[in-house]
């Protein structure tokens, strides 16, 4: 059984302080141990499952936060920039099986801790098909595309409501509950960890009852920006469409090309908003 484990940072164990996410900022470096941690658990849980190999892409920021010298060394581990498929990099029709752990509510869900889609401030909104879509649905969505089903999503309480909403069975594991978006009720990492683990395993266990999430073609992602400047310049990228002063829309039979669409947009309005200073 091969699978596939993508890793976020903000719904990581412990972890509710945007500093915490960026290297050299207070907490990064613990950060990353309680990152390394909780993917390790995942890993742990799949091979008790009886899982064959496991693949890990860091999925957060820069990509080069997951620690390899304290990574289980059953797993191999996809790190740094530069990647095409960004959260999803390294997943195809060979995997048995998703799992993603520290991830986090889309954008505007209250009581999610460090709520956002994709960027933390530069996007308001993301849309696939119409619906309204986090980081979870995006790269479900890509494993569906690869018919590849989601066993497993670890983070706080509303990333959960979030995936059984989408996903239906789903495995869940809550490691915190939001209070407000920088705020939660923490699980120790030695608890939430455990549960990490033993979800991994569950999940597993129940994979022949998991589909994979798959959405109809084409495929129509929207993003919402918060600046008319990131927007027109999304709209110069061949293909894309600006649908408003903040809108832009792309339409694909190939899923790969939202992902690596999310990634160039990402880019461009970083670079936009960074340039900008306070109008960004």
């Amino acid at each position: 059984m091969k699978v596939y484990l993508s890793v976020d940072m903000e719904g990581v164990t412990g972890l509710t302080d945007p500093e915490e996410m960026h290297a050299g900022k207070r907490g990064y470096e613990r950060g990353c141990e309680l990152m390394t941690a909780d993917a390790n658990a995942a890993i742990e849980g799949a091979f008790d499952a009886g899982a064959t190999s496991v693949l890990v892409n860091d999925a957060h920021g820069s990509t080069k936060n997951l620690r390899i010298d304290l990574l289980d060394p059953r797993a191999t581990l996809i790190r740094g920039p530069g990647k095409s498929q960004r959260m999803a990099q390294g997943l195809d029709a060979s995997f048995d099986a998703a799992m993603f752990v520290g991830y986090h509510a889309r954008a505007g869900v209250q009581h999610g801790v460090l709520n956002h889609t994709w960027m933390g401030k530069e996007i308001q909104n993301v849309f696939l098909n119409g619906a309204p879509c986090g980081e979870t649905r995006l790269v479900a969505a890509c494993a569906g595309f690869h018919g590849v089903p989601v066993a497993l999503v670890t983070g706080d309480e509303a990333v959960g409501q979030e995936a059984a909403e989408l996903l239906g069975e789903v495995e869940t594991v809550a490691v915190k509950k939001g209070i407000d978006k920088f705020s939660a009720e923490l699980l120790p990492p030695s608890v939430a960890q455990a549960r990490i683990r033993e979800g991994a395993a569950r999940a597993l266990g129940r994979l022949s009852g998991f589909t994979p999430y798959e959405t109809d073609r084409p495929y129509t992602l929207g993003v919402e920006w918060n600046s008319t400047a990131i927007a027109a310049a999304c709209g110069l990228v061949p293909g894309v469409k600006q649908t408003g002063a903040r809108e832009i829309e792309f339409a694909t039979d190939d899923f790969t090309q939202i992902m690596a669409l999310m990634g160039l947009f990402a880019t461009i309005g970083g670079q936009v908003a960074c340039g900008s200073g306070p109008y960004g």
